[in-house]
């Protein structure tokens, strides 16, 4: 009895083991959506007035938690029933990636107009800032529900035809830090400048160490926002890429001369272009249809 039952604690921590270098492998997969994930919400949770940004980057930590356990139960349905599902959704993922990669890159070297949010506007009434902010919130919680379902599915998609509980410990784990992680850093993103604030305040001399350190972490807090859009645009690309080489017969066999994260690259680039021209294309037909349909009336 007692042998059976140390037999059975050997099992578990074989298990355990085993769900934290799947983890581990996991989130190493996912790193790219992650990077893009912290960049979109740093944006996303700024142009607030202070006393707001941890509020409202509360709420949308608790949307994006609400999203993965609503994200979750229908991944590990799939994967019992249609596995094969999971796959195609993981292709499909990979080409949403890789068009959104490309778009960036078209956007910094063909720029338009954006027009852009602010909530602290002293010339509106409160309930009117209230409406704003929670229009931004909801923006955000549905960029994060898109951006994790491909968290999902990409970690998923690293322990397919293993047992549905291994399944179920290790998405939930990388879910969890996807979620925990992500938003964690963003609320220290988020307050650098209030920090460097603070610092400099302290410090009566106009040369101190406080002052140099606040100073740094104000004019660092732009800098930091607009570094994490580039890698993360990078690391887009990068995991679209990684996932069309591993599950696409034809790209596996593609540019086999070349490194990995290059070929993985330049296959997301080419992926993403292709999409980017194929939604141009439409929106252009489309635009010309409605045209002709106004003209008809």
């Amino acid at each position: 009895m007692a042998s059976g039952f140390f037999a059975l604690l050997d099992d578990i921590a074989a298990l355990m083991d085993d769900v934290v270098v799947m983890s581990k492998i996991s989130t190493k997969k996912t790193a790219g959506i992650l990077g893009d994930d912290l960049a979109v919400n740093a944006e996303k949770a700024t142009g607030f007035v202070s006393s707001r940004e941890l509020p409202v980057l509360w709420a949308i930590t608790k949307g994006s938690a609400l999203n993965k356990l609503i994200i979750l139960p229908i991944a590990f349905l799939l994967s019992a029933f249609a596995p094969w599902a999971v796959t195609l959704a993981l292709v499909l993922g990979g080409v949403y990636l890789a068009f959104e990669g490309a778009e960036k890159i078209y956007e910094f070297f063909v720029p338009h107009k954006h027009t852009k949010e602010t909530v602290d506007n002293s010339n509106i009434s409160k309930e009117d800032q209230l409406a704003l902010e929670k229009k931004k919130i909801k923006s955000a919680v549905f960029t994060d529900f898109i951006l994790s379902v491909e968290i999902v599915i990409i970690a998923l998609g690293t322990v397919l035809g293993r047992p549905i509980l291994f399944q179920v410990l290790v998405v939930s784990i990388v879910a969890l830090i996807a979620t925990i992680g992500v938003y964690g850093i963003v609320a220290l993103i988020v307050r650098m400048d209030d920090l460097g604030y603070k610092l400099v305040s302290f410090s009566s001399k106009e040369k101190s160490i406080s002052k140099f350190i606040g100073n740094f972490l104000i004019r660092a807090l732009p800098i930091v926002i607009k570094s994490l859009s580039v890698i993360g645009t990078i690391a887009l690309i990068l995991v679209a890429g990684g996932i069309f080489v591993h599950n696409i017969e034809f790209f596996h066999h593609f540019l086999e001369v070349l490194p990995s994260f290059v070929k993985d690259f330049i296959v997301g680039l080419l992926v993403g272009f292709a999409a980017l021209l194929f939604v141009k294309l439409f929106k252009v037909v489309k635009r010309k249809l409605f045209k002709d349909k106004e003209v008809e009336i």
